[in-house]
């Protein structure tokens, strides 16, 4: 992976990501590991070649904590074990989602809260867990990855739609609730990004197509298209943005 720029205050830092072995996730770890943080990351599936591939190639491979998100009791675990490694986390990147298709019919309460369990719970719960030590250091960055599929309107998952409304309000909520101690919260609003669960899945070429014609710029995002503006967010050269949720989509909605 090729990057524009280089976030000098990264270096040495800790980062705590969920889903950071696979998809965006991976790009994300690759990408902090590249400004020379110390990076530790969740998911449920096993990541073990990726932590192998990262240490050869950059000489200091993450720490990966199998977690499963939906036990609120295992992400508190999984943060306390991050920090005994690398430190006191400094930033926090709330990546891991599961944008499965579903209609409104099918679903009951059980599926309901399983879907909010995975797609919006733990952004709660791993800023909780956080938190104090972020007071302690006086600073923090937290960044929340939300997506454009509410902006839009999307059908075909309503209930992953409405998770992402609810990771923008909580990003705001925070970002005003964690400001007096200079921890800034902010969401990062990806477009369609082809990551190769999207390409496996739901990528036929028509889809691609009717997709890209709402773009503005005519090129399908990739992993690594997402993660300078994590860096960005998470770094000094945002020191004084926070409470906002920042776009990457070649072009497909409008904000402002």
């Amino acid at each position: 992976m090729k990057l524009n720029a280089t976030f000098h205050d990264l270096k040495g830092r800790s980062v705590f990501i969920t889903g950071g072995g696979s998809g965006i996730g991976a790009a994300l770890t690759e990408g902090f590991l590249m400004q020379g943080a110390k990076v530790a990351f969740v998911q449920r599936s096993d990541a073990s070649d990726f932590v192998k591939d990262m240490g050869k190639k950059h000489g200091q491979a993450p720490l990966f904590i199998p977690c499963d998100l939906t036990d609120v009791s295992a992400i508190k675990s999984s943060i306390m074990e991050a920090e005994k490694s690398n430190g006191t986390i400094e930033v926090l990147v709330n990546n891991a989602a599961n944008d499965v298709r579903h209609n409104l019919e099918e679903y009951d309460e059980a599926d309901w809260d399983n879907n909010m369990a995975i797609n919006l719970r733990p952004y709660f719960f791993t800023s909780q867990a956080v938190a104090d030590g972020m007071k302690k250091l006086g600073y923090g960055a937290i960044v929340n990855f939300s997506s454009i599929s509410y902006m839009m309107g999307n059908a075909g998952y309503p209930a992953y739609v409405s998770a992402n409304a609810g990771i923008t309000g909580l990003t705001r909520g925070l970002a005003r609730e964690l400001g007096l101690n200079n921890i800034r919260v902010n969401a990062l609003m990806p477009g369609w990004v082809l990551t190769q669960k999207q390409l496996d899945k739901w990528a036929s070429p028509e889809a691609l197509s009717s997709h890209l014609d709402r773009q503005c710029l005519k090129s399908h995002l990739a992993p690594e298209d997402i993660v300078e503006a994590t860096l960005f967010l998470a770094s000094n050269a945002s020191k004084m943005m926070t409470s906002q949720a920042m776009v990457v989509d070649g072009g497909t909605v409008v904000t402002g």
